[in-house]
Parts: structure tokens; sequence; C-alpha cells
């Protein structure tokens, strides 16, 4: 796994990669219906309801969101966007590229706008969960 998180200006990076031992067909269909993101999401995620293109759930003593699939291409990317009132721009993106027929390197960025005060307050937890989220789909294909 290799985590990073890049800075510029008011727009701050956040991403992890990692090594999945499947085909890439298999990392994206699981990948693309959010049904699945249950699965990847730390303990502190609750009341979670999902369809394959929306998910609604909310951060325990911290906030409520939404997300909605707006893009995805086959075996390449899958972009989620907030639904509603968020205290910021953000985007989340699952980028996948085929190693060779059995293996998938999946990275898993936020991208989100942040003025300094915020990115004080959520880059680290932001971090935590690309982290986190990489992980957990290692070793639901591992």
């Amino acid at each position: 796994m290799v985590a990073e998180s890049v800075i510029s200006n008011d727009m701050t990076l956040i991403q992890n990669t990692t090594l999945i031992p499947k085909a890439i067909a298999e990392v994206y269909t699981f990948l693309a219906d959010l049904n699945n993101h249950e699965q990847l999401m730390p303990d502190n995620i609750q009341d979670w309801t999902s369809t394959a293109d929306e998910a609604q759930f909310s951060i325990k003593n911290l906030a409520k969101l939404a997300l909605k699939v707006s893009q995805r291409v086959a075996n390449r990317e899958i972009i989620c966007l907030p639904i509603g009132d968020v205290p910021f721009t953000l985007k989340l993106s699952w980028k996948l590229e085929e190693i060779s027929a059995v293996e998938t390197r999946a990275t898993f960025v936020i991208e989100a706008e942040l003025n300094m005060m915020m990115k004080m307050m959520v880059s680290g937890h932001l971090q935590k969960l690309v982290d986190h989220q990489v992980s957990r789909l290692k070793e639901v294909f591992g």
C-alpha cells in the first residue's frame, strides 16, 4: 500500500494504492455496486443504506453523508459525488489498472476543496478512511 496526501491551493488530494490478486473485471464489478462498499467502511460508520448507485450513512458523532455514482468507466474508474449539502466540495474515485490477467492495481482517491482550517480538522480523518478502505478491499479479495 502507498498512502499519499498532496495539497495544492485549496484542493487536497488523499489517496492510497494496493495490488489485488484478482482480474480487473472482478474488482470493478465489486466496486461499481455501492451496496458492496459497506464491507469497506470502518467501524464508526453506522445507519448504512444503499442501492447500486447511491449510499447514505452516518459517521459516528460527526456527520451524515450521501453519495451517488456520477460516472462509471468499465474496468477503469468509479466516481462518487455527495448528494445534498456538504461543508466542502468532495469527489471520491476508485481507479483501476490491470497489472496482469490475475492482478489489479486499485487506487482510492479523495479530492476535497478544503481551506486551511478544514485541512487541519479533516485531512487526517480522510487519510484514515482511504487507508482503511484500501486495506479492506485487499482483505475482501485476499
